[in-house]
């Protein structure tokens, strides 16, 4: 019979892959969409559909997973995922890549089940350490995918980097396979629609749920609108090409994981979740203001690990406190409703930033997106009083 310890790393290596396959593109796709002729907008619509499918997906598949078990629908996944980096590989226009970003965006929706499963096999007090195990593999995504995503953009394009990451999936599936051992008892599954928003409106009636949904959102809008931004303000400042993004993207995700892998635990025992959100919407806005007047690189990389460290203690401590929060039988909908949020604030940021990036100004862009992350730290700030209890 499978461990618990390697049920987690299972789970660790189907997050890490849906983000390694985010990141593999970043260092890649601003300067291919511009190839094809693609501005601010055309280059965020490709990150936008993503978030799309991602958003459409993780309403149906957190709830799927609640009904059928958590497996089968992680297994589905992975393999849609693989195809969908085959067809990234095999994509010789703007209109393949958008549709291989739909279908990778519908894959990565299994991430409410990955956290679904991992809140199966942990105990309550267990659960924010467990979620940043999770953090932790979206870090490590980010340090191996925009490495792989530099490295194929400079030498052999984005065809080197589809094949790698279908070939990371096919190994996930195989182990997925042999050692993710069913976490949901059947008694426990429930029946429900699959596609309603009854536990969005649920979670944005509760008093507490209400704010964590509402930073669940914000959140990945501005951030989105960093990312967008970012590599578009680079270029066009500091001359950066592929393989310096690829590095730049490389160590904010080794700065990620270090946090969310080791830190976080320590620093969530001593100060509580609740505490680490309002610290962490607030560290973020403020490197995301000063990014447009930064005056060289080292700035620029000082402005990110800041933006990176207080990202990483944002994440696991939402996760937490949400599934702690539902029941057992609905921690798969409730995370999925509250990563509907995210998928939709990571839809509409890309369109919305890189639009004000092309009509006003990228300074414009960072600001708005600091604004946003303003605003929820204001709403995380103004949490009813039993959001400390942790």
């Amino acid at each position: 019979m499978p461990s618990t310890r390697s049920r987690f790393g299972v789970i660790f290596l189907t997050v890490f892959i849906d983000f390694a396959g985010f990141g593999i593109i970043l260092p890649v796709i601003p300067y291919y969409a511009q190839e094809l002729g693609a501005g601010g907008f055309g280059y965020g619509a490709l990150i936008g559909i993503f978030s799309l499918m991602q958003f459409g997906a993780t309403m149906l598949l957190g709830r799927l997973s609640d009904r059928i078990g958590r497996r089968p629908v992680l297994l589905a996944t992975i393999f849609v995922a693989a195809l969908g980096y085959l067809m990234f590989a095999a994509a010789q226009s703007y209109a393949v890549l958008l549709l291989a970003r739909m279908v990778s965006g519908s894959a990565a929706g299994n991430i409410s089940v990955a956290q679904a499963y991992m809140a199966d096999i942990t105990a309550p007090s267990e659960r924010s350490r467990g979620m940043g195990l999770i953090g932790a593999a979206f870090g490590l995504g980010f340090i191996v995918g925009p490495a792989l995503g530099g490295i194929a953009g400079h030498f052999h394009g984005p065809v080197g980097a589809g094949v790698a990451a279908a070939g990371l999936c096919i190994v996930n599936f195989a182990s997925a396979f042999l050692l993710l051992k069913e976490s949901l008892h059947k008694e426990l599954r429930a029946r429900r629609p699959l596609l309603d928003v009854e536990h969005i409106a649920k979670g944005l009636k509760d008093p507490l749920l209400r704010g964590l949904f509402a930073v669940f959102g914000l959140l990945p809008l501005a951030f989105s609108g960093f990312i967008v931004s970012f590599p578009l303000f680079a270029g066009a400042n500091f001359g950066w090409a592929e393989s310096q993004l690829a590095l730049y993207f490389t160590l904010i995700g080794v700065a990620a994981v270090s946090v969310q892998g080791y830190f976080f635990g320590k620093l969530s025992r001593r100060f509580g979740d609740f505490r680490l959100i309002v610290v962490g919407t607030i560290g973020m806005a403020i490197p995301i203001a000063l990014t447009p007047f930064a005056t060289s690189t080292l700035m620029l990389y000082a402005l990110s690990f800041a933006l990176a460290f207080a990202n990483s203690i944002i994440a696991p401590g939402l996760m937490g406190m949400i599934s702690t929060m539902a029941g057992v039988s609905e921690q798969g909908a409730m995370l999925g409703a509250a990563q509907a949020l995210s998928s939709l604030g990571r839809l509409s940021g890309p369109f919305a930033f890189g639009e004000l990036y092309d009509l006003v100004s990228p300074t414009a862009a960072f600001l708005a997106a600091a604004t946003v992350m303003f605003v929820a730290w204001i709403v995380v700030s103004r949490l009813p009083g039993d959001a400390v209890r942790n």
